[in-house]
C-alpha cells in the first residue's frame, strides 16, 4: 500500500486522468465482454435476413424435388452475409432462445428496432472507446484547466455523450437498412440470392477499399489523429457545447470508420475476429499521426479481397 501511494499522482488532475482511464478501461473490456457473449449466443445475424420469399409462398407438402429445394436453402443460410428465418433443428450447445434472435426476422418492429441499437452500440462502444480515448483524456486536461482559471467546468460524460449519440443515429440507420436489404432480398428466388449475394458483398469490400482514398477520408482521419488541433478547433463552453463538440468529433469519426464497420454488415456476421481487426485497423489509423501508408494498405486490401469475392473465388473470410 506504501508503494501504491507513493505512485499516486499528487496533482488532482493527474489522479483524475489516472481515473479516467481506468474507467473507459473497464467500459471497453466489459462492452467486450457483453459483445462476445452476443456473438456466441446469437443465432442469426445482424445482417441482411431473407424474410419469406418468391420461392416460399407454396404450403404444400414438400415433394422430393421441394426436399432438394430445402437442401438448396439451408446451403444458401450458410452464405456470408445473407440467413433465413426458415427454423433449424435445435443445437444442444445453443440456448433455446436469445434475446437478439428476432433482430431482423422480426421485421419493422420498435422491439427489433431496440435490440439491433442495443447490440450495435455495446459493439460500438467496444470498438471505439479505445481510439477515442486520448480526445476524452484531453477534453478533461483541458476543462479542468479551464476551471483552475474561474471558468465553468463541464463533465467528459456530457462530450462522451454527444459521441456516442452519433454511433447511436448511426445504428438506427444501418438497421433501417438492413430491414430495406431484408425486404428486397425477399423477392428474389433462391437461385438469383445465390448468385447476387457474393456480388453484393464485393461490392461493399471494394466501396470500402477505394474510400480509404478518398479526400473525405483524409480530412476526417486528420481531425480524429489530432485531438490538440481539433480542440483549439472546435472548443466550445457550457453543456451544450460540450455536447456539440462529442457530435462533431463522432461525426469526423464516423466519416472515418463508416465504410470499415459497414463490411461487418455487409458479412451479416458476428464475427469476432473481424471486430477485433477492424479495431485494430481504427486505433491505429488514429494513434500514428502522418502515416497513411496502412490506411492505403487495408485500402488495397479490402479491394483484392472484395474482387476475388465478387468473382466467386472465395466465401467471405473468418464468417463463422
Amino acid at each position: 500500500m506504501a508503494a501504491l501511494r507513493a505512485r499516486w499522482p499528487a496533482n488532482p488532475i493527474q489522479r483524475g486522468q489516472l481515473l479516467l482511464l481506468v474507467l473507459l478501461a473497464l467500459l471497453t473490456a466489459g462492452a467486450w465482454a457483453v459483445t462476445v457473449h452476443q456473438a456466441r449466443t446469437m443465432d442469426m445475424s445482424m445482417g441482411v435476413m431473407i424474410r419469406g420469399g418468391a420461392d416460399s409462398t407454396n404450403d404444400s407438402p414438400p415433394t422430393s424435388a421441394d426436399s432438394s429445394d430445402m437442401a438448396g436453402m439451408d446451403d444458401m443460410a450458410s452464405m456470408p452475409g445473407m440467413a433465413t428465418d426458415t427454423p433449424s433443428k435445435p443445437d444442444a450447445s445453443q440456448p433455446a432462445s436469445s434475446s437478439m434472435a428476432g433482430m431482423a426476422s422480426d421485421g419493422w418492429t420498435c422491439d427489433a428496432l431496440s435490440a439491433f441499437v442495443i447490440a450495435w452500440g455495446v459493439m460500438m462502444a467496444a470498438m471505439m472507446f479505445p481510439a477515442a480515448a486520448p480526445m476524452l483524456l484531453l477534453y478533461r486536461t483541458v476543462a479542468m484547466g479551464r476551471r483552475a482559471r474561474g471558468g465553468a467546468f463541464v463533465p467528459t460524460w456530457v462530450f462522451a455523450g454527444g459521441y456516442l449519440l452519433v454511433w447511436v443515429a448511426a445504428g438506427v440507420v444501418t438497421w433501417v437498412v438492413v430491414q430495406l436489404g431484408s425486404d428486397a432480398a425477399g423477392r428474389f428466388v433462391e437461385a438469383d440470392r445465390q448468385r447476387w449475394a457474393p456480388v453484393a458483398l464485393g461490392i461493399v469490400l471494394l466501396g470500402a477499399g477505394l474510400y480509404q482514398f478518398t479526400s473525405l477520408k483524409g480530412m476526417c482521419l486528420r481531425q480524429c489523429q489530432s485531438p490538440v488541433g481539433f480542440v483549439m478547433t472546435h472548443w466550445r463552453d457550457g453543456y451544450r457545447g460540450a455536447l456539440r463538440m462529442g457530435v462533431v468529433h463522432g461525426l469526423f469519426c464516423l466519416g472515418c470508420c463508416w465504410a470499415l464497420f459497414a463490411v461487418l454488415v455487409a458479412a451479416g456476421v458476428m464475427s469476432l475476429a473481424w471486430m477485433l481487426l477492424l479495431t485494430l485497423v481504427v486505433f491505429l489509423e488514429k494513434a500514428i499521426p502522418r502515416v497513411t501508408w496502412g490506411s492505403r494498405a487495408v485500402g488495397f486490401a479490402f479491394v483484392a479481397l472484395g474482387v476475388v469475392v465478387m468473382a466467386g473465388a472465395i466465401d467471405m473470410p473468418w464468417v463463422a
